[in-house]
C-alpha cells in the first residue's frame, strides 16, 4: 500500500507540476501576471507569495479557534529580500498532491472569475500566438518530459534486439507458466504436440489459444519434463478491432548493446510519436465500437498500475510515468471547453470572426465543459471501482 502511495504522488505530482509549470513560464514570457501557482488539492498546506523586499511564508493545518477546529494559518515568517521587486504571485502547495493550476490576470478560465480590466499585464489583452503559447505551454512541457523520459530510458538499456529463440527469459508472477512450475531458461521444445523452434512459433501458437488446456514439453539441460496448463485470455488491439489473445506469462531473451546519444534522442522522439499513436488507435477503438467507455481508467487505475511498475523496477516506472505524461498531453490538447485544448478552441473561433466571444457565452461554454469533464470523472471512477470489487 506504501508503494502505491509514494508512486501514485511522485507520478502525478511531477507530471502536474511540470505541465502547470509551462503554463506559468510562458505566461511570464510574454508579459502576463500570475496571480498564483498552485499544486494539489485544496486546502492549501504552504503559502509562498512575492512581495517588494519580501517573500511572505504562511503554513496551515487544523487550529482550534473560536471554540472550533478550522484549517487556519500556524506559522508565518517573513524572508527579507532587499531591493528585491516582487511579482505578487502567490505560490501553494496543497494537502494532496493531485491536481492543480496556473491563474493568471484576465483570463476567463474554470474559475469563472470575470475580473478582466484590459491592462497590459492581461491573458485578455495579448495577441492570439500569444496566448496559443501559453495554453499549449503545459501539453508541450508533458510531451519534452515524455521524450526526455523515452530518450534517457533508451540510451541506458541500449540498443534491443529479441532473440528469437524459444527461450524463456523471464515469468510473470502468479500467471500459467510460473504456476505450473516452469523456469527462466527452459527451452519450449513442443505446444500441443506442434515443434517449436522459434519464438515466433511459439507466440502465434500460444496466441491463438486464449482460455484453453494446452501441452507443452520443455527442455531443461539434458531433461524434457511435459507440462499441461491452461492459457489466460487479454485483449489486443488490431487495427479497428480488438481481438482476443492467449498468454501464459513469459518474455523471451532481449539482448541490449550499447547507443550513441543521437541514436538515444532518436528512440526517444519514435516512443513519444508512437505513444501518442496509441492514443490515437484508442479513439479509433472507441469510435468502431471495439472499445466502450466502460474500458476507462481513472486515479484508482493509475495508482494501481503506478505500484506495479514501482515494484517492478525504476525503468517500468519511469517508462509509465512517460506514458501517463503523453495522455495527459494528448487529453489536454482535446477541444473540450475546460481543457487547454477547449480554450485554444474558443480563441482560435475569435481569430476567425475577428471579435471576441461575450462573456456571457464563454461562461456558459465553460459550463458545459465543466459538467461533461465532471460526468467523464465520474465515469472513470465508477469503472475504478468496479474493477476493485
Amino acid at each position: 500500500m506504501f508503494t502505491i502511495i509514494w508512486s501514485t504522488a511522485l507520478i502525478l505530482g511531477i507530471l502536474i507540476t511540470i505541465h502547470e509549470y509551462g503554463h506559468f513560464k510562458a505566461a511570464r514570457s510574454v508579459g502576463v501576471r500570475v496571480e498564483k501557482f498552485s499544486i494539489g488539492i485544496p486546502p492549501r498546506f504552504i503559502q509562498l507569495k512575492s512581495l517588494n523586499d519580501f517573500i511572505e511564508l504562511k503554513v496551515y493545518f487544523f487550529k482550534w479557534s473560536e471554540g472550533k477546529l478550522k484549517w487556519d494559518v500556524i506559522y508565518t515568517k517573513q524572508i527579507n529580500k532587499p531591493g528585491r521587486k516582487g511579482s505578487k504571485t502567490e505560490y501553494v502547495i496543497a494537502l494532496l498532491p493531485i491536481g492543480g493550476y496556473v491563474k493568471m490576470a484576465g483570463m476567463l478560465d474554470e474559475s469563472l472569475d470575470s475580473n478582466v480590466q484590459y491592462k497590459d499585464d492581461e491573458f485578455v489583452v495579448k495577441s492570439y500566438w500569444e496566448k496559443i503559447w501559453i495554453l499549449s505551454a503545459g501539453v508541450l512541457m508533458n510531451v519534452f518530459l515524455a521524450f526526455i523520459i523515452f530518450a534517457t530510458i533508451g540510451y541506458y538499456q541500449g540498443k534491443s534486439e529479441v532473440l528469437n529463440e524459444p527461450v524463456i527469459s523471464e515469468l510473470k508472477e502468479g500467471m500459467p507458466a510460473e504456476v505450473a512450475g516452469m523456469l527462466s531458461g527452459d527451452e519450449i521444445k513442443f505446444i500441443n504436440d506442434k515443434s517449436v523452434s522459434t519464438w515466433d512459433d511459439l507466440t502465434s501458437i500460444i496466441h491463438s489459444l486464449p482460455e484453453e488446456e494446452i501441452s507443452m514439453v520443455i527442455k531443461r539441460g539434458d531433461e524434457l519434463i511435459d507440462y499441461k496448463l491452461k492459457t489466460m485470455s487479454s485483449p489486443f488491439p488490431n487495427g479497428s478491432k480488438i481481438d482476443t489473445i492467449g498468454l501464459i506469462g513469459i518474455s523471451p531473451v532481449i539482448l541490449y548493446s550499447d547507443i550513441s546519444l543521437l541514436d538515444a534522442i532518436g528512440v526517444g522522439y519514435s516512443r513519444t510519436v508512437g505513444s501518442f499513436g496509441m492514443m490515437i488507435m484508442s479513439i479509433n477503438l472507441l469510435i468502431s465500437g471495439s472499445a466502450s467507455v466502460s474500458d476507462f481508467g481513472g486515479p484508482i487505475m493509475i495508482a494501481q498500475l503506478a505500484g506495479e511498475t514501482a515494484e517492478a523496477g525504476w525503468v517500468p516506472f519511469l517508462t509509465f510515468m512517460a506514458l501517463i505524461s503523453v495522455n495527459l498531453a494528448f487529453i489536454n490538447i482535446l477541444p473540450i471547453p475546460g481543457l487547454d485544448g477547449g480554450h485554444i478552441f474558443l480563441h482560435t473561433i475569435e481569430a476567425l470572426i475577428r471579435r471576441p466571444l461575450t462573456l456571457r457565452t464563454r461562461i456558459v461554454i465553460q459550463q458545459i465543459g465543466m459538467s461533461f469533464l465532471l460526468l467523464l470523472m465520474l465515469t472513470v471512477m465508477f469503472n475504478d471501482i468496479n474493477r476493485f470489487f
